[in-house]
């Protein structure tokens, strides 16, 4: 009887110590505490390096164990294990991936609603997460289909910016519809400041790594091992990079580093392995904090958080891991979400994070996606050229009846949130390109327009324009580090009944992608056209292209498959 009790009294000891493992310290999760950068002096920075490095993982060891173990070797710090392997079901044995469901944007009638608002986008997950599934042989489901991010994952010709006192170039063009005759499209097309490497500000970067036992899959954390050292090699000497990783409890792996010690920062991603439960809010935290402390003035001070999204330990709910990155990004760190894997795949979580934290969001699927977003697109991933960007569009009644935003959906936004300071929207970065397009019925066009009561004081809201503009777009944005913001306008002139004689490859491209996401879809709004359509606009804007773009030849490759298993269904 004694020896049960000791037996009972030892598994009551030793849950009592797992769970502990896992609770958050509320003293150890304060974040950036919503400090603005501005008010911090750099005696209170000094002093959050010191918590920060008594705090986190500075006298980590690796340590052997045993052979026979389950793992052979672990991070140990403070009598906690953070980094290691651990037996258990692999994620690709089930599918537990989330998306949100998206409502296609409806018809609007400019006498009611002559307004139209949103927040660009320079997310790109979509598309590479869509390209991962078709690879393999599946459709994909609709709420992984967003249209805008499948758009704006190309890179276009358009403009380049001609005045140096604005952060990016604007060009508002109108052509023919391919799926309804009866319309135009109206493109809105962005294209950001390009800053040369050499110029580029200092970077103090934080990756923030998922290395719960979730992310032991090949296209998982190895991926992200070799992607982030791709990144490290593009780096110059003068940049830092500090290593954050969590999986039950969070810890500091590495210092924040100068990049002349490529070495250490090389070898602190080599002894990364995956093991335990994922909490994802501690290491939020952890990372800002780190951030914040050697936060450099005038540079560029980024989060990049890299995982597959599945935060089980501590904060796991998704609006509470919003409301946590939405405090940490008052302190002007911008923050880059980098999604891996499938199987338990959380998209849903990791767009919205990636939207609230001043952020952007890719998804890395192979070793190509990875040099594109970290080697070739290197300067748009890191480098915020102006921030809190809104559009506003404004149709003049007396040459548009109708209009719709095609995509965009989780980005619509009040007509009053234009002007509102407050109200976060989306960043650009240097050399991005962003593209947004709408489709327009004349007054002419017989449309199913619903009866409008008339009051005695109704008006209309749209101002009294020149009748030769279509319409306006209008474009508010911060700088990277301000509070105000900064009005542009683009009159787009002539009449929307003209005929398009003349539409350049970028535009007959962007059609097909857009085809093709409402092929995805299963659009109400398609009418007749189909993958055939869509593999003839692609072939023949990359046919008409001086230089063969591979990226667009891949896309063309990707649509056969879709026609493909769609045919089999």
């Amino acid at each position: 009887m004694k020896y049960y009790s000791v037996l009972i009294l030892l598994l009551l000891v030793v849950l009592h110590i797992t769970g502990c493992s896992s609770e958050e310290n509320p003293k150890k999760l304060r974040s950036a505490d919503n400090v603005k950068i501005n008010s911090i002096t750099s005696k209170d920075r000094e002093k959050l390096k010191k918590q920060v490095h008594r705090e986190t993982l500075t006298e980590c060891k690796f340590k052997s164990v045993p052979e026979g173990r389950i793992m052979k070797r672990k991070l140990v710090c403070s009598q906690k294990v953070i980094v290691g392997n651990s037996k258990g079901m692999r994620a690709d044995n089930f599918n537990t991936e989330t998306y949100d469901n998206i409502e296609e944007n409806n018809l609007k009638f400019v006498k009611d609603e002559p307004l139209s608002t949103f927040s660009i986008d320079v997310d790109t997950a979509s598309y590479s997460n869509i390209r991962r599934m078709l690879n393999r042989g599946e459709l994909p489901p609709k709420g992984a289909v967003r249209i805008e991010e499948m758009v704006n994952y190309f890179n276009y010709n358009y403009p380049k910016v001609i005045n140096e006192n604005q952060p990016f170039a604007t060009n508002v063009t109108i052509g023919s519809c391919p799926w309804n005759d009866k319309s135009k499209l109206v493109r809105i097309a962005i294209k950001g400041k390009e800053i040369p490497a050499e110029s580029r500000p200092k970077a103090n970067l934080v990756f923030l790594l998922d290395v719960s036992g979730s992310m032991r899959s090949p296209n998982k954390l190895p991926l992200l091992r070799n992607a982030l050292k791709m990144l490290v090699n593009n780096l110059n000497d003068q940049d830092r990079v500090a290593i954050v990783v969590y999986a039950g409890a969070s810890g500091l792996v590495l210092e924040s580093t100068a990049c002349n010690e490529k070495t250490k920062i090389m070898d602190a991603l080599n002894r990364l392995s995956a093991g335990g439960s994922t909490n994802g809010a501690a290491g939020i935290t952890q990372a800002y904090k780190v951030a914040v402390a050697n936060f450099i003035e005038g540079g560029i001070n980024r989060v990049i958080l890299c995982t597959d999204g599945d935060f089980n330990v501590g904060t796991t709910n998704q609006s509470d891991l919003i409301n946590l990155i939405q405090k940490s990004a008052k302190s002007d760190v911008f923050l880059t979400v980098l999604g891996f894997g499938m199987g338990n795949y959380k998209d849903s979580t990791l767009e919205k994070l990636a939207d609230k934290g001043n952020g952007n969001y890719g998804y890395i699927d192979d070793e190509k996606e990875a040099r594109k977003l970290l080697v070739k697109q290197i300067g748009g991933t890191l480098n915020t050229i102006a921030k809190d960007v809104k559009i506003q569009v404004e149709f003049n009644p007396s040459q548009v009846q109708a209009y719709r935003l095609i995509g965009y959906e989780n980005r619509k936004l009040n007509n009053e949130d234009f002007a509102n300071d407050e109200k976060d929207a989306g960043e650009i970065g240097a050399g991005h390109t962003i593209t947004a397009f709408y489709e327009v019925f004349d007054n002419k066009t017989k449309l199913n327009a619903p009866e409008t009561p008339q009051t005695k004081y109704s008006k209309n809201v749209a101002s009294d324009i020149a009748q030769n503009e279509i319409l306006e777009v209008k474009i508010r944005y911060k700088e990277p580090n301000g509070t105000k913001s900064k009005l542009l306008k683009f009159p787009l002139t002539g009449k929307i009944y003209d005929a398009i004689t003349s539409i350049d490859n970028d535009f007959k491209f962007a059609n097909a992608v857009i085809i093709f996401g409402m092929l995805l879809r299963h659009s109400k709004n398609i009418g007749s056209v189909n993958y055939n359509t869509v593999l003839k606009l692609a072939q023949n804007s990359v046919d008409d292209c001086k230089n063969k773009n591979y990226e667009r030849s891949e896309f063309i490759n990707l649509v056969k498959k879709a026609q493909r298993l769609t045919a089999l269904k």
